[in-house]
């Protein structure tokens, strides 16, 4: 099995971690994921140590874009290039680069990938992941909870199908590790809507994604923790 994956996720499971949108823009839209490009768990610690550096994929059109910082489950990636090549320049330095063995088996992954244009990424590690920390943070001064509480209100104010947030906080606390499929089915959701939902609630730090399903964040627990001060 090739170690690297770029495609579009259907997935969001831990074997399958996200290569999202570039931060400012998740930022400024405040919670939704764009297209994810997947890197499969061997290369996790070459991303952040720094042994893998680049990647190789057939696009049509590029997904990734100079300057852009990414997430991955080792931490924030920054693009430094993007360019088109010919599989011919692929030498076997490049395919270490991007964590294969050879350049023979990185042509055999491309192959596999149809015939769009190759595109070489080049990036370095940025950090971690800015989410880690903020799921740690159990503890906030009372305009911390506050500023958190109006920020899930306006979630629930913006949501096609009525409140919602505290209902998934709910569910995800009390059947941690369960397929997003059966938590939506639960919850009367359907699953992609559901998977679109949670994802929102992780950018917020209150959620962690599991190989299946999902767990609360110590913020998370913490978040319900308070619900009897907070709704009484």
């Amino acid at each position: 099995m090739s170690p690297l994956v770029w495609r579009r996720s259907r997935s969001g499971h831990g074997c399958s971690p996200e290569f999202t949108v570039p931060l400012p823009e998740v930022q400024r839209r405040g919670c939704c994921y764009g297209r994810r490009v997947l890197f499969k768990q061997p290369l996790w610690a070459g991303l952040a140590d720094g042994t893998v550096t680049c990647t190789f994929r057939r696009w049509r059109r590029p997904l990734a874009r100079p300057g852009g910082h990414y997430r991955t489950p080792a931490g924030v990636l920054r693009v430094d290039a993007v360019a088109v090549v010919d599989p011919a320049e692929i030498t076997d330095d490049d395919a270490r680069r991007a964590g294969f063995a050879g350049r023979a088996e990185l042509l055999r992954e491309l192959d596999r990938h149809g015939d769009a244009p190759v595109h070489r990424v080049d990036f370095r590690f940025a950090g971690p992941d800015p989410r880690e920390a903020l799921r740690q943070a159990d503890t906030m001064a009372g305009e911390g909870w506050a500023d958190l509480a109006r920020r899930l209100a306006r979630l629930d104010r913006a949501s096609r199908h009525g409140p919602w947030t505290t209902a998934a906080l709910r569910l995800i606390r009390d059947r941690p590790g369960v397929r997003a499929a059966d938590l939506a089915a639960a919850a009367g959701r359907d699953r992609a809507s559901f998977k679109l939902d949670v994802r929102k609630l992780k950018e917020l730090g209150l959620t962690e994604s599991l190989e299946v399903g999902y767990r609360l964040s110590p913020r998370g627990r913490a978040l319900l923790d308070r619900e009897p001060e907070q709704h009484r």
